[in-house]
Protein backbone atom coordinates (compact mmCIF):
# COMPACT_ATOMS: atom_id res chain seq x y z
CA UNK A 1 0.00 0.00 0.00
CA UNK A 2 1.32 3.66 -0.58
CA UNK A 3 0.30 6.36 1.85
CA UNK A 4 1.41 9.49 -0.57
CA UNK A 5 1.77 13.44 0.54
CA UNK A 6 2.57 15.74 -2.26
CA UNK A 7 4.08 19.12 -1.73
CA UNK A 8 3.78 21.93 -4.13
CA UNK A 9 6.84 24.32 -4.67
CA UNK A 10 6.38 26.19 -7.62
CA UNK A 11 9.47 26.95 -9.88
CA UNK A 12 9.71 28.81 -12.94
CA UNK A 13 9.96 25.70 -15.50
CA UNK A 14 6.49 24.87 -16.58
CA UNK A 15 7.14 20.91 -16.46
CA UNK A 16 7.35 20.97 -12.66
CA UNK A 17 4.86 23.09 -11.27
CA UNK A 18 2.71 20.43 -9.74
CA UNK A 19 6.20 18.45 -8.83
CA UNK A 20 8.89 19.03 -6.94
CA UNK A 21 8.53 16.71 -4.07
CA UNK A 22 7.26 13.23 -4.10
CA UNK A 23 6.95 11.92 -0.71
CA UNK A 24 5.62 7.83 0.11
CA UNK A 25 5.41 5.67 3.16
CA UNK A 26 6.16 2.33 1.51
CA UNK A 27 5.12 -0.49 2.82
CA UNK A 28 6.42 -4.42 1.80
CA UNK A 29 6.08 -7.51 2.76
CA UNK A 30 9.34 -9.68 4.60
CA UNK A 31 9.58 -13.04 5.89
CA UNK A 32 5.58 -13.17 5.83
CA UNK A 33 5.10 -10.05 7.35
CA UNK A 34 4.74 -6.04 6.56
CA UNK A 35 7.05 -3.75 7.62
CA UNK A 36 7.38 -0.41 7.25
CA UNK A 37 10.99 0.44 4.87
CA UNK A 38 10.98 4.27 6.11
CA UNK A 39 9.78 7.44 4.43
CA UNK A 40 11.21 7.92 1.03
CA UNK A 41 11.16 11.32 -1.48
CA UNK A 42 12.17 12.20 -4.20
CA UNK A 43 13.17 15.51 -5.55
CA UNK A 44 13.77 17.00 -8.82
CA UNK A 45 17.37 18.56 -8.87
CA UNK A 46 17.87 22.53 -8.49
CA UNK A 47 20.93 24.74 -8.16
CA UNK A 48 20.37 24.77 -4.32
CA UNK A 49 21.42 21.02 -4.37
CA UNK A 50 24.75 21.49 -5.87
CA UNK A 51 27.45 20.49 -3.55
CA UNK A 52 24.72 17.65 -2.26
CA UNK A 53 25.26 16.36 -5.95
CA UNK A 54 28.73 16.85 -5.83
CA UNK A 55 29.59 15.07 -2.66
CA UNK A 56 27.44 11.98 -3.31
CA UNK A 57 28.89 11.55 -6.90
CA UNK A 58 32.59 12.10 -5.75
CA UNK A 59 31.61 8.61 -2.93
CA UNK A 60 29.51 7.06 -5.57
CA UNK A 61 30.13 3.40 -6.78
CA UNK A 62 29.52 3.88 -9.93
CA UNK A 63 30.10 7.74 -10.91
CA UNK A 64 32.74 9.44 -12.86
CA UNK A 65 33.75 13.35 -13.27
CA UNK A 66 31.05 13.15 -16.34
CA UNK A 67 28.22 13.56 -13.45
CA UNK A 68 29.28 16.63 -11.69
CA UNK A 69 27.20 19.54 -12.11
CA UNK A 70 29.86 21.44 -13.52
CA UNK A 71 30.41 18.74 -16.15
CA UNK A 72 26.66 18.39 -17.05
CA UNK A 73 25.83 21.99 -16.79
CA UNK A 74 28.16 23.02 -19.83
CA UNK A 75 25.54 22.29 -22.47
CA UNK A 76 22.72 23.04 -19.86
CA UNK A 77 20.99 25.23 -22.82
CA UNK A 78 20.51 21.99 -25.40
CA UNK A 79 18.60 19.90 -22.33
CA UNK A 80 15.67 20.22 -20.35
CA UNK A 81 17.07 18.41 -17.19
CA UNK A 82 15.49 16.29 -15.08
CA UNK A 83 17.61 15.22 -12.64
CA UNK A 84 16.20 13.10 -9.86
CA UNK A 85 17.27 12.69 -6.37
CA UNK A 86 16.11 9.50 -3.86
CA UNK A 87 16.31 10.26 -0.22
CA UNK A 88 15.62 7.44 2.26
CA UNK A 89 14.36 10.12 5.24
CA UNK A 90 17.11 12.89 4.86
CA UNK A 91 19.79 10.60 3.57
CA UNK A 92 20.16 10.72 -0.23
CA UNK A 93 20.56 7.20 -1.09
CA UNK A 94 20.74 7.55 -5.51
CA UNK A 95 21.07 9.88 -7.98
CA UNK A 96 19.84 10.00 -11.52
CA UNK A 97 21.38 12.37 -14.00
CA UNK A 98 18.69 12.88 -16.49
CA UNK A 99 16.92 15.11 -19.74
CA UNK A 100 13.38 14.98 -20.39
CA UNK A 101 11.46 15.41 -23.99
CA UNK A 102 8.29 15.25 -23.57
CA UNK A 103 7.16 12.38 -22.26
CA UNK A 104 10.42 10.69 -22.49
CA UNK A 105 13.21 10.93 -20.16
CA UNK A 106 16.42 10.34 -20.84
CA UNK A 107 19.32 9.16 -18.91
CA UNK A 108 21.77 11.40 -20.52
CA UNK A 109 20.99 12.33 -24.08
CA UNK A 110 24.24 14.98 -23.48
CA UNK A 111 26.58 12.43 -21.71
CA UNK A 112 28.56 9.49 -22.91
CA UNK A 113 26.68 7.02 -20.09
CA UNK A 114 24.03 7.44 -17.44
CA UNK A 115 21.73 5.61 -15.27
CA UNK A 116 21.01 5.17 -11.48
CA UNK A 117 24.34 6.50 -9.03
CA UNK A 118 24.92 4.52 -6.37
CA UNK A 119 26.80 4.97 -2.97
CA UNK A 120 28.88 2.01 -1.78
CA UNK A 121 27.44 0.70 0.56
CA UNK A 122 24.07 0.03 -0.40
CA UNK A 123 21.86 -2.78 -0.36
CA UNK A 124 20.31 -4.70 -3.22
CA UNK A 125 16.72 -4.66 -1.71
CA UNK A 126 17.11 -0.86 -1.65
CA UNK A 127 18.11 0.10 -4.91
CA UNK A 128 14.71 -1.99 -5.85
CA UNK A 129 12.48 -0.11 -4.00
CA UNK A 130 14.03 3.00 -4.95
CA UNK A 131 14.19 2.18 -8.64
CA UNK A 132 10.49 1.00 -8.44
CA UNK A 133 9.49 4.06 -6.72
CA UNK A 134 11.30 6.15 -9.14
CA UNK A 135 9.56 4.16 -12.30
CA UNK A 136 6.43 5.08 -10.15
CA UNK A 137 7.16 8.63 -9.75
CA UNK A 138 7.65 9.48 -13.27
CA UNK A 139 4.70 7.77 -14.37
CA UNK A 140 2.61 9.46 -12.03
CA UNK A 141 4.27 12.66 -14.02
CA UNK A 142 3.17 11.38 -17.18
CA UNK A 143 6.19 10.10 -18.35
CA UNK A 144 5.57 6.74 -20.16
CA UNK A 145 9.28 5.67 -21.58
CA UNK A 146 12.60 6.26 -19.26
CA UNK A 147 15.93 5.52 -21.83
CA UNK A 148 18.90 4.41 -20.12
CA UNK A 149 22.42 5.03 -21.28
CA UNK A 150 24.23 2.10 -19.46
CA UNK A 151 27.74 2.94 -17.71
CA UNK A 152 29.76 -0.10 -19.13
CA UNK A 153 31.33 -1.91 -15.93
CA UNK A 154 35.19 -0.67 -16.37
CA UNK A 155 34.08 2.63 -15.04
CA UNK A 156 32.54 1.30 -11.73
CA UNK A 157 35.20 1.23 -8.37
CA UNK A 158 32.98 -1.67 -6.91
CA UNK A 159 30.30 -4.28 -8.56
CA UNK A 160 27.16 -2.01 -9.46
CA UNK A 161 25.08 -3.64 -11.56
CA UNK A 162 21.23 -4.21 -9.78
CA UNK A 163 19.91 -1.96 -12.12
CA UNK A 164 20.81 -4.06 -15.17
CA UNK A 165 19.04 -7.41 -13.47
CA UNK A 166 15.68 -5.01 -12.67
CA UNK A 167 15.70 -4.18 -16.63
CA UNK A 168 15.22 -8.13 -17.33
CA UNK A 169 12.15 -8.25 -14.58
CA UNK A 170 10.94 -5.20 -16.49
CA UNK A 171 11.34 -6.73 -19.53
CA UNK A 172 13.13 -2.71 -20.43
CA UNK A 173 13.80 -3.46 -24.31
CA UNK A 174 17.14 -3.34 -25.74
CA UNK A 175 17.19 -0.37 -28.19
CA UNK A 176 21.34 0.06 -29.16
CA UNK A 177 24.22 -1.56 -28.18
CA UNK A 178 27.77 -0.40 -28.76
CA UNK A 179 31.02 -2.08 -29.15
CA UNK A 180 33.77 -0.16 -27.04
CA UNK A 181 37.45 -0.76 -27.74
CA UNK A 182 39.23 -1.61 -24.72
CA UNK A 183 42.40 -2.34 -23.18
CA UNK A 184 43.25 -4.14 -19.84
CA UNK A 185 46.27 -3.52 -18.35
CA UNK A 186 46.25 -6.60 -16.27
CA UNK A 187 46.17 -8.40 -19.13
CA UNK A 188 48.01 -7.17 -22.23
CA UNK A 189 47.97 -8.60 -26.00
CA UNK A 190 50.87 -7.39 -28.05
CA UNK A 191 50.71 -4.93 -30.58
CA UNK A 192 50.28 -5.95 -34.05
CA UNK A 193 52.52 -6.18 -37.16
CA UNK A 194 50.91 -3.15 -38.41
CA UNK A 195 50.81 -1.35 -35.12
CA UNK A 196 54.64 -1.93 -34.78
CA UNK A 197 55.85 -0.95 -38.17
CA UNK A 198 53.80 2.33 -38.19
CA UNK A 199 55.79 3.21 -34.41
CA UNK A 200 58.95 2.15 -36.17
CA UNK A 201 58.13 4.41 -38.89
CA UNK A 202 57.88 7.42 -36.49
CA UNK A 203 60.71 6.97 -35.26
CA UNK A 204 62.44 7.96 -38.35
CA UNK A 205 60.26 11.08 -38.51
CA UNK A 206 61.66 12.43 -34.65
CA UNK A 207 57.75 13.43 -33.90
CA UNK A 208 57.82 15.21 -30.60
CA UNK A 209 54.33 13.99 -28.42
CA UNK A 210 53.52 16.73 -26.07
CA UNK A 211 50.80 16.80 -22.80
CA UNK A 212 50.91 20.83 -23.46
CA UNK A 213 47.02 21.01 -23.12
CA UNK A 214 47.03 23.39 -26.18
CA UNK A 215 43.18 22.36 -27.20
CA UNK A 216 43.16 25.44 -29.32
CA UNK A 217 45.44 24.44 -31.96
CA UNK A 218 44.50 20.49 -32.42
CA UNK A 219 40.83 21.63 -32.45
CA UNK A 220 41.37 24.54 -35.02
CA UNK A 221 44.03 22.56 -37.10
CA UNK A 222 43.54 18.89 -37.16
CA UNK A 223 40.14 17.75 -35.12
CA UNK A 224 37.59 20.89 -37.24
CA UNK A 225 38.93 20.27 -40.45
CA UNK A 226 39.06 16.51 -40.23
CA UNK A 227 34.98 16.13 -39.04
CA UNK A 228 34.18 18.56 -41.62
CA UNK A 229 35.84 17.01 -44.85
CA UNK A 230 35.31 13.69 -43.87
CA UNK A 231 31.99 13.50 -42.05
CA UNK A 232 30.47 17.31 -42.71
CA UNK A 233 30.00 16.99 -38.48
CA UNK A 234 31.55 19.21 -36.06
CA UNK A 235 33.01 17.99 -32.34
CA UNK A 236 30.71 17.33 -29.82
CA UNK A 237 32.51 19.81 -27.59
CA UNK A 238 33.37 23.70 -29.14
CA UNK A 239 36.40 24.65 -28.42
CA UNK A 240 35.13 27.52 -25.87
CA UNK A 241 33.30 24.49 -24.21
CA UNK A 242 36.79 21.92 -24.08
CA UNK A 243 38.96 24.88 -22.50
CA UNK A 244 36.01 25.59 -19.71
CA UNK A 245 35.81 22.12 -19.04
CA UNK A 246 39.30 21.40 -18.71
CA UNK A 247 39.65 24.63 -16.36
CA UNK A 248 36.73 23.30 -14.08
CA UNK A 249 38.64 19.41 -14.38
CA UNK A 250 42.24 20.09 -14.96
CA UNK A 251 43.17 16.23 -13.73
CA UNK A 252 40.32 14.52 -15.46
CA UNK A 253 40.89 16.25 -19.23
CA UNK A 254 44.47 16.49 -21.05
CA UNK A 255 45.36 17.21 -24.26
CA UNK A 256 47.91 15.17 -25.89
CA UNK A 257 49.53 16.30 -29.20
CA UNK A 258 52.10 15.37 -31.93
CA UNK A 259 54.47 17.95 -33.52
CA UNK A 260 56.48 17.07 -36.57
CA UNK A 261 59.17 20.31 -37.64
CA UNK A 262 57.65 22.39 -35.27
CA UNK A 263 53.87 21.97 -36.46
CA UNK A 264 50.88 19.81 -35.23
CA UNK A 265 50.18 17.08 -37.03
CA UNK A 266 47.60 14.53 -34.91
CA UNK A 267 46.37 14.96 -31.40
CA UNK A 268 44.36 13.05 -28.51
CA UNK A 269 41.93 14.41 -26.10
CA UNK A 270 41.77 12.29 -23.10
CA UNK A 271 39.17 12.07 -20.19
CA UNK A 272 40.58 10.67 -17.28
CA UNK A 273 38.32 8.70 -14.51
CA UNK A 274 40.06 6.51 -11.66
CA UNK A 275 40.32 3.32 -13.65
CA UNK A 276 40.11 4.64 -17.04
CA UNK A 277 41.93 6.83 -19.58
CA UNK A 278 39.79 7.24 -22.29
CA UNK A 279 40.05 9.01 -25.39
CA UNK A 280 37.23 10.97 -26.07
CA UNK A 281 38.77 12.65 -29.66
CA UNK A 282 41.56 11.15 -31.62
CA UNK A 283 42.48 12.66 -35.27
CA UNK A 284 45.66 13.27 -37.38
CA UNK A 285 46.35 15.11 -40.60
CA UNK A 286 46.94 13.73 -43.73
CA UNK A 287 49.99 12.89 -43.07
CA UNK A 288 49.21 10.44 -40.27
CA UNK A 289 50.39 7.23 -42.07
CA UNK A 290 53.14 8.03 -43.94
CA UNK A 291 54.49 10.03 -40.24
CA UNK A 292 52.71 6.92 -38.00
CA UNK A 293 51.77 9.95 -36.26
CA UNK A 294 48.95 8.48 -34.41
CA UNK A 295 50.34 5.08 -33.86
CA UNK A 296 53.53 6.49 -31.83
CA UNK A 297 51.17 8.78 -30.17
CA UNK A 298 49.01 5.75 -28.96
CA UNK A 299 51.92 3.76 -28.16
CA UNK A 300 53.10 7.11 -25.92
CA UNK A 301 49.74 6.69 -24.09
CA UNK A 302 49.07 3.08 -23.41
CA UNK A 303 52.83 2.06 -22.97
CA UNK A 304 53.94 5.02 -20.67
CA UNK A 305 51.73 8.06 -19.88
CA UNK A 306 48.67 5.41 -19.05
CA UNK A 307 50.55 2.20 -18.24
CA UNK A 308 49.67 2.23 -14.73
CA UNK A 309 46.19 2.90 -15.30
CA UNK A 310 44.13 -0.25 -15.47
CA UNK A 311 41.74 0.66 -18.66
CA UNK A 312 42.31 2.50 -21.99
CA UNK A 313 39.11 2.84 -23.32
CA UNK A 314 39.63 3.51 -27.30
CA UNK A 315 35.52 4.16 -27.06
CA UNK A 316 32.89 3.34 -29.96
CA UNK A 317 33.67 2.44 -33.49
CA UNK A 318 29.79 2.31 -34.05
CA UNK A 319 27.48 3.66 -36.58
CA UNK A 320 24.27 4.05 -37.55
CA UNK A 321 23.07 3.71 -34.16
CA UNK A 322 25.03 0.63 -33.20
CA UNK A 323 24.03 -1.12 -36.54
CA UNK A 324 27.38 -1.01 -38.26
CA UNK A 325 31.02 -1.44 -37.08
CA UNK A 326 33.86 1.19 -38.95
CA UNK A 327 35.33 -1.77 -39.97
CA UNK A 328 39.24 -0.45 -40.75
CA UNK A 329 39.10 1.56 -37.26
CA UNK A 330 38.33 -1.46 -35.45
CA UNK A 331 41.20 -3.12 -37.17
CA UNK A 332 43.27 -0.37 -35.69
CA UNK A 333 42.83 -0.22 -32.13
CA UNK A 334 42.49 -3.72 -32.51
CA UNK A 335 45.91 -3.87 -33.23
CA UNK A 336 46.95 -2.33 -29.87
CA UNK A 337 45.10 -5.23 -28.18
CA UNK A 338 42.04 -3.45 -27.42
CA UNK A 339 39.43 -5.77 -27.40
CA UNK A 340 35.37 -5.66 -27.10
CA UNK A 341 33.26 -5.01 -24.33
CA UNK A 342 29.69 -3.52 -24.74
CA UNK A 343 27.67 -0.54 -23.70
CA UNK A 344 23.83 -1.27 -23.46
CA UNK A 345 21.27 1.17 -24.08
CA UNK A 346 17.27 0.21 -22.87
CA UNK A 347 13.56 2.23 -23.04
CA UNK A 348 11.85 1.38 -20.40
CA UNK A 349 7.72 1.12 -19.65
CA UNK A 350 7.60 3.26 -16.65
CA UNK A 351 3.99 1.52 -16.58
CA UNK A 352 5.77 -1.49 -15.45
CA UNK A 353 6.84 -0.72 -12.33
CA UNK A 354 4.68 -3.17 -10.47
CA UNK A 355 6.80 -6.35 -11.70
CA UNK A 356 9.39 -5.05 -9.14
CA UNK A 357 6.66 -6.03 -6.18
CA UNK A 358 7.39 -9.80 -7.73
CA UNK A 359 11.22 -10.24 -7.39
CA UNK A 360 11.57 -10.87 -3.31
CA UNK A 361 10.40 -14.05 -1.87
Amino acid sequence: MFEVERIIRTTSKTFVKNIVFWKLNYIIKSSNSYRLLKAYSIELYQPKFKSVWNAFVSDSKNATFLFQRDFMEYHQDRFEDFSLMIFDKKKLVALMPANRVGDTVYSHQGLTYGGLLLPNNIRFEIVLHGFELLLKFLKEQNIITLYLKEMPSIYHRIPSQEVRYLNFILKAELVRRDVLSVIDNQNKINFSASRLEGIKRAQKYDLEIVNDDNFELFWNVILKPNLKNKHDAIPVHSLEEIVDLKHKFPENIKQFNVYHGGEIVAGATIFETEYVAHCQYISGNPDKNTLGSLDALHDYLISKFYADKRYFDFGTSNENRGENINEGLQFWKEGFGARTITQDFYQIQTKNYTDLKKILK
